[in-house]
C-alpha cells in the first residue's frame, strides 16, 4: 500500500510548501478540515448498502421520512401545497408547526445556527462534512442586504468553530436586488464581446449613476464576506441563480476569484449543467484561470429551477436554455466531471449531485489516475435529507463528502422547501429511489440481516 501524505498534523508550513511544490493550492477544503489523503485499494463502493446509508436514523425517523417522501410521489399534492404554503406563512396561518415537523425536520438542520450542532455533530461521527447555508433568499432594501451581509459572515465565523463545517453557501440574491441584477444581466447579453468579465464592465457603464453606486454596494458586501472567509478558512459557494440573473452574478465571482484564489481556494462558483451552454461555459472559466494563474472553484450541479425557465421561456418566445433532454444533461454534468478531474491541479470541483453514476463516474477516474479519494481539490456533496445511500457509502469509501445543510426561520425557508418539494417530484425516479431504500432498510431491520452490497 502506498500513503501519500497530504498532511502533517500542525505543520502547516511543511504542508503548504508540500502541496505547492506538487502543483496544488494549499487547500481544497479549507486547511483545517483536510485529512491524511491516501492512495491505497478503495473498498467496493455501492450505494446499495441501506446499513451504512441510514445507520444514522432510528426506525422512528426512516418511518417519518417514508411517509414525507411518499407524499411527495403524488404531483398534484406538491403542486398544491407548494402554492398554498407560502400564502399560509405569509397570511400567518397556524401552520409553522406542521412544516417544522414534516418537510422543514427533512431538509434544514433548524432555524438558528445554535440548532444545527446536534445535527452536525452526528454527521461528524460517520465522517459526513456539512455545507452551511443560510437559506434566506429574495430580501429587499439596502438594510436587510447588510443584515444578510453580516448573518453570512456570522456563519462563517460559526463554521470555523466546528471541525466538519468546511463550506458555506450563498446567494448573491441575499444582499443584491434582483431587478439590479436582472437589468445588469440584460446589459450584458446586449454586449457582443466573447469575454464574459467585458460584457460585465460595458453592462455596468450603462447603469444610471444612482444603480452603479447600489452595484458597487453589492460587490463592496460581496467582498467583506470573501475576506472573511479568507481569514477564517472556510469555502465560500456562490449558488446559482435564474438565467436571467445569472451572468453578472458569473462575472463577478470570477473576478473575486482572480484575487482570492491565488494561493488559497476561497471562492466556488455553481455550474448547472441542465443548461445546455454551460460546459462549454466551464472550459473558459478554465482558461481564465489559466491565463490570470488562479484556482478555479467550481460546484457541478444539475440544477434547481427547470420548471420555471422554460415557463419563461415558453413565455417569453426564446429558445429555453435547458438540455433537449435528461440524457443530454447527464452527458454534460459527466463530461464536466471528467474535464475537472482531468485538470485538478487548476480545478478545485465539488461533484454536487444525487445521480449515482456521476458519482460512481468520479470515485472511478480518481482511481484510475491514481488520486486520493478525499484529494484536497475534489469533494463531494448532497443536499441534507436526500441520497444518504450515496453521501454515507462515499464516506465509508473515504472520500471527502459533505451534506448541503440550511438553516433559518421557517417563513424564511420556504422558497428553498418549496423547491425540494418540486424537485423531488420532477427528478424522475428520486422519490421511488428513496422509498425503495428506505423500504429496504426498514425490512433489513425487521429481519435483523447484514446488508451484503
Amino acid at each position: 500500500m502506498f500513503v501519500l501524505y497530504l498532511i502533517f498534523p500542525d505543520v502547516t508550513a511543511q504542508k503548504d510548501a508540500f502541496l505547492r511544490q506538487h502543483g496544488y493550492a494549499s487547500f481544497g477544503l479549507p486547511l483545517r478540515h483536510q485529512r491524511i489523503a491516501m492512495i491505497t485499494t478503495p473498498p467496493m463502493l455501492s450505494f446499495d448498502n441501506t446499513e451504512i446509508a441510514f445507520a444514522h436514523k432510528s426506525e422512528k425517523e426512516l418511518r417519518a421520512s417514508y411517509l414525507l417522501f411518499k407524499a411527495m410521489s403524488y404531483p398534484w399534492l406538491v403542486q398544491w401545497g407548494t402554492k398554498l404554503t407560502p400564502w399560509a406563512i405569509r397570511s400567518g396561518l397556524p401552520v409553522q408547526g406542521i412544516i417544522r415537523n414534516t418537510i422543514f425536520r427533512q431538509f434544514v438542520g433548524g432555524e438558528t445556527l445554535q440548532a444545527t450542532i446536534p445535527v452536525v455533530q452526528r454527521m461528524a461521527a460517520y465522517n459526513v462534512q456539512v455545507i452551511l447555508d443560510y437559506g434566506v433568499e429574495g430580501m429587499e432594501g439596502e438594510t436587510s442586504y447588510d443584515q444578510a451581509r453580516d448573518e453570512f459572515i456570522r456563519v462563517i465565523n460559526f463554521a470555523a468553530t466546528q471541525p466538519n463545517i468546511p463550506f458555506m453557501s450563498v446567494k448573491v440574491t441575499g444582499f443584491a436586488r434582483f431587478a439590479l441584477l436582472e437589468k445588469l444581466d440584460a446589459g450584458m447579453h446586449a454586449s457582443e464581446s466573447d469575454s464574459l468579465v467585458k460584457r460585465y464592465q460595458a453592462a455596468l457603464k450603462t447603469l444610471p449613476v444612482p444603480e452603479q453606486q447600489e452595484w458597487e454596494r453589492v460587490v463592496s458586501r460581496f467582498k467583506t464576506i470573501c475576506e472573511a472567509a479568507k481569514n477564517a478558512r472556510i469555502g465560500f459557494l456562490v449558488d446559482a441563480e435564474e438565467t436571467w440573473i445569472q451572468e453578472p452574478v458569473d462575472a463577478l465571482t470570477m473576478i473575486m476569484m482572480d484575487t482570492y484564489n491565488k494561493q488559497d481556494i476561497v471562492l466556488y462558483n455553481t455550474v448547472q449543467l441542465y443548461r445546455h451552454d454551460r460546459l462549454v461555459f466551464l472550459q473558459k472559466c478554465h482558461e481564465a484561470a489559466e491565463a490570470r494563474n488562479f484556482v478555479l472553484g467550481v460546484k457541478l450541479v444539475r440544477g434547481a429551477y427547470m420548471e420555471r425557465e422554460r415557463n419563461r421561456a415558453a413565455a417569453n418566445g426564446y429558445v429555453s436554455p435547458i438540455q433537449p433532454s435528461k440524457e443530454a444533461s447527464d452527458k454534460d454534468y459527466n463530461d464536466a466531471v471528467r474535464f475537472c478531474i482531468d485538470h485538478l491541479a487548476q480545478i478545485a470541483v465539488i461533484v454536487a449531485s444525487h445521480n449515482e453514476q456521476s458519482n460512481l463516474l468520479a470515485v472511478r477516474l480518481l482511481d484510475e489516475k491514481g488520486h486520493a479519494h478525499n484529494h484536497p481539490h475534489i469533494h463531494f456533496s448532497q443536499l441534507y435529507g436526500m441520497s444518504d445511500n450515496i453521501t454515507y457509502n462515499l464516506a465509508r469509501a473515504g472520500c471527502s463528502v459533505s451534506k448541503y445543510l440550511p438553516f433559518g426561520p421557517i417563513k424564511d425557508v420556504v422558497p428553498y422547501l418549496m423547491r425540494r418539494a418540486q424537485e423531488n417530484t420532477s427528478v424522475k425516479g428520486q422519490t421511488g429511489r428513496e422509498l425503495g431504500l428506505i423500504e429496504k432498510e426498514l425490512k433489513r431491520r425487521k429481519n435483523g440481516q447484514n446488508s451484503k452490497k
